[in-house]
């Protein structure tokens, strides 16, 4: 089915995003991989294209765009191309909601050019190694010393840990709180006490760096609170609906151009004589898969659309989040299957997807939370 939410103007957009990545990402993304990080450069490229902030106002470099399916556009390209790099996600449809919600004018001033630029990239520090989905139960402290918060404890699993200028992390202003005393402090690279670990060694998506951070005893200017003292935790609530369509939106994506893959090579590879497409098992596989991800592909694009009206609900996105990961990893283990041997060689895109797609249904919420979060919204 043609899909009916984007405009020429998106499609424009979507040519000039993969020519992008065919120039400033294709080539070097194996190198990536080997070293387990990417370039600054490619971020440094990607702000000159304009990818960067696009929903951030002009007068800071940003787009001035709200419409957030230039994002969406931007996350399925690089999901179809297996470019998992650059933590572009993080920055633009996690980071940049928190930024521009709750920034006031003099950090904004501060921090929005060189975020759009791509000089300033950033992180959010949210789990902890011993609090996960549950944010509640994190252990980071922020406690008030004057014009400072001095800044207490570790965090792991970071995405764009290692390269990142500025990081959202999550703390505890008044532990004796609750959920009512996290706060949501920027800590810049430099500061005394802010140190980072090593850069961890993941299953797949070995090109972007996920790390381990600590902060000890670092203070960090009262000027860098972002919103509110204590509202940390209502902001988090707020924003993980647009993470989570994220990750939903990507994974579709990438189940897609998995299927499409497939599907040319069960054309083109033969056994007894004759394509494996043909063989009735082949084709009930892709039948199934083909029928799965029209299905899914219908609520997510309305999904996509109730975001550009700020209609789109937390249990709807958890739905979108818990569907579209399973449905990935599900179609990329049977897409596996299809390719037989040849898809355990990673010199074939399937089996590098196959790496790749497993974290989709852990990060962002496990499916179990997305499944608590529904049942909840139900009054049960």
């Amino acid at each position: 089915m043609a899909r009916e939410i984007f405009t020429e103007e998106h499609e424009a957009f979507r040519d000039m995003v993969r020519a992008f990545i065919a120039k400033e990402c294709a080539p070097y993304h194996e190198q990536w991989e080997k070293d387990g990080i990417v370039s600054r450069e490619v971020w440094l490229a990607a702000g000159r294209a304009g990818l960067l902030g696009i929903d951030i106002p002009e007068e800071y470099g940003g787009g001035g765009n709200d419409d957030y399916r230039y994002y969406v556009i931007f996350g399925e390209e690089l999901a179809k191309a297996g470019i998992h790099g650059p933590g572009w996600a993080v920055h633009n449809d996690i980071n940049g909601g928190y930024l521009k919600q709750l920034a006031n004018d003099e950090q904004k001033a501060r921090w929005f050019p060189g975020y759009c630029s791509g000089e300033l990239i950033t992180a959010i520090a949210m789990t902890e190694p011993g609090a996960g989905s549950d944010l509640q139960g994190i252990k980071t402290t922020a406690i008030k010393d004057g014009d400072h918060y001095v800044l207490n404890g570790s965090k792991t699993f970071i995405s764009n840990g290692i390269l990142a200028d500025l990081v959202i992390v999550v703390a505890k202003t008044d532990p004796s709180a609750g959920h009512k005393g996290v706060s949501l402090l920027m800590v810049e690279r430099g500061m005394p006490g802010f140190e980072r670990g090593r850069n961890l060694e993941k299953i797949g998506m070995h090109a972007q760096d996920t790390a381990e951070l600590s902060f000890d005893n670092v203070r960090v200017p009262a000027a860098n609170l972002l919103g509110e003292e204590g509202m940390g935790f209502i902001y988090l609530m707020t924003n993980l609906a647009r993470e989570r369509l994220s990750i939903g939106a990507t994974a579709l994506a990438a189940a897609e151009d998995a299927f499409e893959k497939t599907l040319d090579y069960c054309k083109t590879r033969t056994a007894f004589g004759k394509p494996i497409g043909s063989f009735q098992n082949s084709r009930f596989v892709l039948a199934e898969i083909k029928t799965e991800i029209t299905i899914a592909r219908s609520f997510t694009d309305k999904c996509i659309l109730a975001d550009t009206t700020h209609t789109l609900t937390p249990d709807e996105a958890a739905m979108l989040k818990w569907w579209n990961t399973e449905l990935l990893k599900r179609t990329v283990d049977r897409c596996l299957q299809l390719h037989g041997g040849y898809g355990y060689m990673t010199e074939y895109p399937i089996a590098k997807a196959y790496q790749d797609v497993r974290i989709q249904t852990i990060f962002g919420g496990t499916t179990e939370i997305m499944k608590e979060i529904i049942g909840r919204s139900l009054g049960v």
